[in-house]
């Protein structure tokens, strides 16, 4: 067995509601929104910042230098570590945090691989690694570096196939989730008329970086090409010969391609639901889509919590789990005096409960459901070498 459980925990276990996901809005209500910080940014009238853009990097650095001065008094951030899954969005992430706050930094970016032998690639400030338990080495390489880790430290965590779901072991529970949230809205709008197997293959291929210049790699999008396409006002084929042919030059082209024929959605009874992406896509809403993200918080949330007798494999198939080597090094990091910070690209309206049902103009329920981070799950990690002994890694 390569994975062994360690019972039942949560995020707000070693984060607390120091989390901020997509729309820029701390859990922790005491911190400051990024519409609090447009003005002393220079970002008013600006977009939402997204996770690769310099400006996300300034406003996450201010929301720090607030959660530092909430639970430490006087101490004043000087380096940030950051564990995350992805080179290109995570390190870009890093490296404008790092300009933001003057900080030096270290990055690990991690990932299981376990047909392969364990190993560490150095790279400057990166530490990449093909197992998530080499995280422990890391810090141990932060410190060979000068790296002191106390309370002038901030740590910042990826939630999303990091702290949970980690990518390698249980990132495809994730997105398992997300598609059943995309069936399922499209399946209730759609009723009789909703095909499954067009449903698939439209999914399917529009869900590849190939098309991302067309869908944005933006999923409410790509949740609603897929009923315009179920509902028959385009065909699959040829709307991908126009997106090849790049007279469909993205989603704010082919939803205006709607609009102008809006009226052919009336008998299916997508009228509504049409009108209402449409008119957040004109505001400026990254996540239009507000029914699916709706769904998206009920399908993952369903995929939290216990499964009494599993095995760990069974676990890691059926749950979205905690990654107990992140949990172990954050609490440790913590207890050292680290600030421990949680960021999540994704969209409130699918981690918060309520958030898009009250901005869809349903009722919420935030009562009786919780965040994402602070919904109890099973913790998961890698079962290391007989009396305890870490994996021997080489190094790249």
């Amino acid at each position: 067995m390569t994975y062994t459980t360690h019972g039942l925990t949560s995020l707000h276990d070693f984060l607390g509601d120091f989390v901020v996901y997509r729309n820029l809005v701390p859990a922790d209500a005491r911190l400051p929104a990024v519409a609090d910080l447009r003005e002393q940014l220079g970002l008013a009238g600006n977009p939402l910042p997204r996770k690769a853009e310099p400006a996300y990097g300034r406003v996450v650095a201010e929301m720090l230098r607030h959660a530092r001065r909430l639970d430490r008094p006087g101490a004043t951030i000087r380096r940030l570590l950051f564990i995350g899954d992805t080179r290109l969005n995570d390190g870009t992430a890093f490296r404008h945090l790092c300009a933001a706050g003057d900080w030096p930094g270290w990055a690990f970016i991690g990932r299981d691989e376990m047909s392969r032998p364990a190993q560490v690639e150095r790279d400057g400030p990166f530490y990449l690694a093909n197992r998530w338990s080499a995280l422990p080495d890391f810090v141990r390489f932060v410190e060979s570096q000068g790296g002191a880790v106390d309370e002038e430290t901030a740590v910042v965590v990826d939630v999303d196939k990091t702290a949970i779901g980690a990518r390698g072991r249980n990132d495809s529970v994730i997105d398992e989730a997300r598609l059943e949230a995309v069936q399922r809205t499209i399946a209730d709008l759609l009723g009789v008329g909703f095909d499954e197997a067009t449903f698939r293959a439209a999914y399917d291929e529009l869900n590849r970086p190939a098309y991302h210049a067309f869908t944005a790699d933006n999923q409410d999008y790509l949740t609603y090409i897929c009923l315009v396409l179920g509902a028959g006002l385009f065909a699959l084929d040829d709307l991908l010969r126009q997106v090849r042919a790049g007279s469909l030059a993205g989603f704010p082209d082919l939803i205006a391609r709607v609009q102008a024929r809006r009226a052919e959605l009336a008998p299916a009874g997508l009228l509504p639901i049409h009108d209402a992406v449409w008119h957040r896509v004109q505001a400026g809403d990254p996540t239009p889509f507000k029914e699916f993200r709706h769904h998206e918080y009920l399908t993952t949330a369903a995929r939290f919590g216990d499964l009494p007798g599993a095995s760990a494999e069974e676990v890691l198939a059926r749950r979205i789990v905690i990654t107990q080597e992140v949990r172990e090094v954050a609490i440790f990091l913590r207890e050292r005096g680290a600030l421990v910070f949680g960021l999540s690209d994704k969209p409130d309206e699918a981690a918060m409960p309520g958030a898009a049902r009250t901005r869809a103009g349903t009722p919420d329920r935030r009562s009786v459901m919780q965040p994402l981070h602070r919904l109890a799950t099973v913790a998961v990690g890698e079962r290391l070498c007989p009396q305890g002994s870490a994996p021997r890694y080489q190094s790249g």
